[in-house]
């Protein structure tokens, strides 16, 4: 054969993969639950020992601090023990922290045990898409697709039950409900690591090869056909590069100021939606879930409309307009019209699946990909490690909820710039290529 290819379709997701299928959506749902089910029984946990602005703070700040710091290290484990390995030890901390949440006496455990999940939900963040791009190189559209929407659900379920479930049974059940679905996430993976001593390295190996391609000049052609031609661990080398490329910075600060909105409103749009706009904490709760809902369309199209249809640049603006004009209406009007105002806030985290998108599009093999996920969530989480507790700050020091909501304004507004960069059709092997000469 030479100078044509014929290329295989892409198979069945669960044609022998069902249970790195299974594996991928359980972890999913538990990323976002462990984070989504805290701020809306918060009321309920205060009723029991106190639980100061600054302790609400932290707890807010949790996830992205340890997102950061895991961000970093998750590569160096994952080189070290492999993806299957590294992805088992953090759904074990994700099951044994929330149940530790669940049991918390006082504010000091309930902050230690939220550390302990967020350091386990760090690394499985990291890990997600690596593991998405190894199994499904073939089907990695319909797989992020279906990995956020997980996402997506798993952000708006929580606050919709938490607080009925605290209502009837307590605060710790509906804290504890969720270390369930973790515990259960270790089922498929540890089961595949069982089944396959060397870490499932075998069968993944299987998946990802490419066909057999004789004209060396055809395997850019596989490559996009069937998906990455390495399955190399993360390189430090190639990590290292990364702080050199405006490509991963630019994806890095866009991961950041959808996880700022994100984090945000996990600790805080309810108490902000109970001064601003009069309604009780059940409503509060309500609204919440409105705002993870607004993530399912986004998950379901996001990902189509960027693989298929190269519309990164389209899809970030249009969703920088919905989070200003959801602010706006806070800022404004918010007695009048609250569930648009706060469904319209709920678009802007449609940078998120963008975001996850980015990390496999915009890198050529595994390797690069777990490198630049590393990157762009440690860089992004530091970032957003900063405005939990800084919304609560200002409020306190304000009275009010008007300059950290203008705050948020400028979160959208400054990202701008960087979303433009990531728009650019190339990988960040070719940005480094254009810079540097070969990678």
């Amino acid at each position: 054969m030479s100078g044509s290819l014929s290329l295989p379709k892409g198979r069945p997701l669960w044609e022998g993969r069902a249970l790195a299928l299974l594996g991928i959506v359980l972890v999913a749902f538990s990323l976002r639950s462990a984070v989504a089910s805290l701020s809306p029984v918060i009321d309920h946990v205060a009723e029991e020992f106190p639980i100061s602005s600054v302790v609400a703070g932290l707890i807010g700040a949790a996830p992205p601090v340890c997102f950061a710091v895991f961000g970093l290290l998750t590569p160096l484990f994952e080189r070290r023990f492999g993806l299957e390995r590294v992805a088992v030890a953090a759904i074990g901390l994700i099951a044994a922290g929330l149940v530790l949440r669940s049991l918390s006496g006082d504010s000091t455990s309930l902050l230690a045990a939220t550390t302990v999940v967020f350091a386990g939900v760090g690394s499985g963040n990291i890990l997600m898409p690596p593991l998405v791009k190894k199994y499904f190189p073939d089907r990695l559209g319909l797989m992020m697709t279906v990995y956020s929407t997980t996402m997506a659900v798993s952000t708006f379920v929580p606050p919709l039950v938490a607080v009925p479930i605290a209502d009837s049974a307590g605060w710790r059940v509906s804290l504890g409900l969720w270390g369930v679905f973790a515990a259960l996430a270790l089922i498929p993976w540890v089961t595949m690591l069982l089944t396959d001593r060397t870490g499932a390295s075998g069968a993944a190996g299987a998946l990802v090869k490419p066909p057999f391609v004789e004209n060396p000049d055809d395997r850019d052609a596989a490559e996009v056909a069937t998906g990455p031609i390495v399955t190399s661990p993360a390189n430090p080398k190639v990590f290292g590069r990364l702080w050199r490329l405006p490509m991963a910075w630019s994806i890095a600060l866009v991961f950041g100021a959808s996880s700022t909105l994100a984090y945000v409103s996990f600790a805080w749009l309810p108490a902000i939606l109970i001064d601003v706009g009069g309604v009780s904490a059940a409503d509060a709760g309500l609204l919440l879930s409105l705002f993870g809902l607004m993530g399912m369309p986004c998950s379901l199209l996001v990902p189509i409309l960027i693989v298929r249809f190269h519309a990164t640049r389209p899809v970030f603006f249009f969703g920088i307009a919905c989070g200003l004009i959801g602010l706006a209406g806070l800022l404004f009007v918010p007695t009048v019209g609250l569930p648009l105002w706060v469904a319209m806030f709920g678009l802007a985290p449609m940078l998120f699946p963008l975001s996850l998108v980015l990390l496999s599009i915009r890198s050529r093999t595994p390797e690069s990909a777990v490198a630049l996920s590393g990157f762009a969530q440690s860089i992004g989480y530091a970032v957003a490690a900063l405005f939990p507790l800084l919304i609560g700050v200002l409020h306190e020091a304000t009275g009010s909820w008007q300059v950290p909501l203008l705050l948020l304004v400028g979160v959208l507004i400054a990202v701008i710039p960087a979303g433009w960069i990531a728009g650019r059709r190339r990988t960040i092997e070719e940005d480094w290529e254009r810079r540097y000469g070969r990678w």
